[in-house]
């Protein structure tokens, strides 16, 4: 008996699997250079989202985000600024300009979703987790090499950073600056 219903309900369930996806607006949508699959993006009032929606509402200036980590390791906030760099390989990763004249890398919670490469110079707007961490030496190589840089600057990394880095459960690019 058990081994009856275990078949059936593996049956069902690889039926599920393949069924075809509808068009609904809900439904991943296919990154088109790599093919993966990606959440969709959701137009909002000024510019479009991607992960979790989120506005623009009671978003802090990212020059004031040491203030409000003063000296906590991290802080749940919805901070404004403009993207500086965009992973080139697939849009997994951004930096943002913090206060010190430092970039601050924004990653987006479990690999979840990704941005546009081409949204350096906008004004975005994050929501998620700031934290300090210091970053290992093969991840910094990581993140140079997909930024671009030359197979010598990414060999002159030898030593972790610490840095300030941020994860995003959403970001709003904006059409215009606020």
């Amino acid at each position: 008996m058990s081994k009856s219903f275990l078949l059936l309900a593996s049956l069902a369930l690889l039926a599920a699997c393949q069924s075809s996806p509808t068009s609904d607006a809900s439904t991943a949508v296919s990154a088109p250079a790599t093919g993966e699959k990606m959440p969709p993006s959701a137009a909002v009032e000024g510019g479009k989202t991607y992960g979790a929606p989120i506005t623009a509402a009671n978003a802090v200036p990212v020059a004031q985000l040491t203030q409000l980590l003063g000296t906590k390791d991290s802080a749940q906030v919805k901070l404004v600024g403009k993207a500086t760099e965009v992973c080139q390989a697939k849009g997994c990763w951004m930096t943002i300009a913090i206060a010190d004249g430092k970039q601050m890398r924004v990653r987006f919670k479990d690999y979840g979703f990704f941005v546009p490469k081409d949204i350096s110079g906008k004004t975005v707007v994050i929501n998620g987790w700031a934290h300090r961490e210091i970053v290992p030496v093969n991840d910094l190589r990581h993140y140079a090499t997909d930024a671009g840089k030359s197979e010598k600057e990414v060999a002159a990394i030898t030593k972790p950073e610490q840095q300030l880095n941020f994860e995003a459960d959403g970001v709003l690019v904006m059409e215009k600056s606020l």
